[in-house]
């Protein structure tokens, strides 16, 4: 059964618009966010405990920002949540929500997210994955009515790559956990360093069961020990178990990248520039914590239905598909550049920021990294890369 549904209905009469030479067609839009709850593994901190509410909070602020719009333009908007406890049947939700509308962003591992885009009646509704990196899910396991507005695995390991090259960090050494999501994000580095034509250095497995609390500053040298020089160690650890231990623990003073140190993400509180800080503050007094990655990607997935909407006066899948997928879609996204989708495989085009936990380094694409369409695509799967064939046609 569901762990708990809420819907947020707010509708708005735009008496306004309605005043002399101005008449605009109501436009009633239902959108549905379903969340799988998902069982935080153990770990060793308790620092820094995942929000309950971690991507609901990014859905409420772009449906207040497409209310703010809509009440200008004739359009209501309605959005319905619903949170499919651990035990649930996430496909079973998603067939209730589409019996309702057409529109669904998902906040789900990739599995259930693939099987949710598989059933039979999705076929004509538009489901938007605002939680799942996983590159299948761009490449092989792709689906047409599925957009992507979390970045891929793939984009924020090669944004890490270009930052690597610009220093000229060319080796790299790699401690990677035995979780599946570690050793997919591993494995996606040790990709992204060979198309960036860096060398990779030794792998090791991160197996330890003792309290490193108490003996990082011990084990962790020796563990690294082996790794002879290198220029950069990269750290795969998508649990945030182990990786905040190795920072300044290891056997050679090198900088640390990937789960801690130099960190790739779709969002972060230090990212200020470009109008982001006053994005960051809305959310703030929304949620009453920062904004993060997977909060950005539903905000940016209700906010690509409201700009479609906008722009085409419809509220359909098919028709704000096909809108999103032209070169005419373009949403203000708070990163310095208009954010667009990649039309073989519908993955959201976005500029990755670089960050510790105190500043932005750098920001994805960096200078230098050139593309025939647009530099976006230097990040993840380009055309040529992937292995969608479901949005040829």
């Amino acid at each position: 059964m569901l762990r708990r549904v809420h819907i947020l209905r707010v509708v708005f009469c735009s008496l306004a618009l309605m005043s002399a030479g101005s008449s605009s067609a109501e436009v009633s839009v239902a959108i549905h966010y379903i969340k799988q709850i998902v069982p935080a593994p153990p770990t060793l901190s308790n620092l820094d405990p995942i929000p309950e509410d971690l991507g609901l909070r990014g859905a409420e602020l772009g449906l207040e920002d497409n209310i703010t719009t809509g009440r200008f333009l004739g359009q209501t908007y309605t959005l319905t949540v619903t949170e499919v406890a651990e035990d649930a049947d996430f496909s079973a939700a998603v067939r209730a929500a589409r019996a309702e509308t057409d529109l669904l962003v998902l906040d789900a591992p990739a599995a259930q997210v693939s099987a949710a885009a598989n059933l039979p009646d999705m076929s004509d509704a538009l489901l938007f994955n605002a939680g799942a990196a996983d590159v299948s899910l761009r490449s092989e396991l792709c689906h047409a009515n599925l957009l992507h507005t979390i970045p891929s695995y793939a984009m924020t390991a090669d944004a890490l790559m270009q930052f690597f090259v610009a220093r000229r960090w060319d080796e790299i050494a790699l401690v990677a956990g035995d979780r599946p999501e570690d050793v997919a994000w591993a494995d996606t580095l040790e990709a992204s360093a060979r198309k960036f034509g860096l060398k990779f250095g030794a792998r090791k497995t991160w197996a330890f069961d003792a309290d490193m609390r108490r003996n990082a500053a011990q084990e962790v040298p020796l563990f690294t020990q082996e790794f002879g020089d290198y220029d950069v160690l990269l750290v795969a650890d998508a649990a945030d178990d182990f990786a905040r231990y190795v920072s300044y623990n290891t056997w050679r003073p090198r900088p640390v990248a990937g789960s801690e140190g130099l960190r790739s993400v779709a969002w972060h509180r230090v990212v200020e520039q470009w109008g982001a800080a006053q994005l960051q503050s809305r959310f703030n007094a929304l949620a009453g914590r920062p904004m993060l990655d997977r909060d950005y990607a539903a905000w940016a997935a209700l906010r690509a239905i409201g700009e479609a909407v906008t722009r085409t006066g419809a509220a359909d899948a098919k028709t704000l598909r096909d809108y999103m997928l032209s070169d005419a879609f373009e949403l203000a996204g708070f990163k310095g550049r208009p954010l667009t989708f990649r039309a073989w495989n519908g993955q959201l085009r976005q500029p990755i920021p670089l960050v510790h936990e105190r500043a932005l380094v750098a920001q994805a694409p960096l200078e230098g990294f050139l593309h025939q369409r647009t530099e976006l695509d230097t990040l993840g799967l380009d055309q040529p890369e992937s292995g969608c064939a479901a949005f040829a046609n």
